[in-house]
């Protein structure tokens, strides 16, 4: 029975100390730990150029579209 109790206790505080902890982390806010990076962070940069990136993306996607369609009656080998 005590030790049951024991475990019921520990459980308990264990619960509490946990949720005091999560209202410390519900002001997380990733726009200020972006603007802390130094200009030249790759995070930071890629949030600021996500219109740039799917554009060259794009591209990209355009490119290897264009060489798997090949040309009528031409066979592509590809590496296994």
């Amino acid at each position: 029975m005590r030790r049951l109790v024991l475990v019921v206790a520990v459980a308990l505080g264990a619960a509490l100390l946990a949720r005091r902890a999560m209202r410390g982390c519900g002001g997380f806010d990733f726009e200020k730990m972006t603007a802390r990076m130094p200009e030249n962070a790759p995070p930071k940069w890629m949030f600021r150029n996500v219109s740039a990136i799917r554009t060259n993306t794009d591209r990209i996607l355009e490119l290897l579209e264009a060489e798997r369609a090949p040309a009528t009656g031409e066979h592509v080998r590809t590496a296994a």
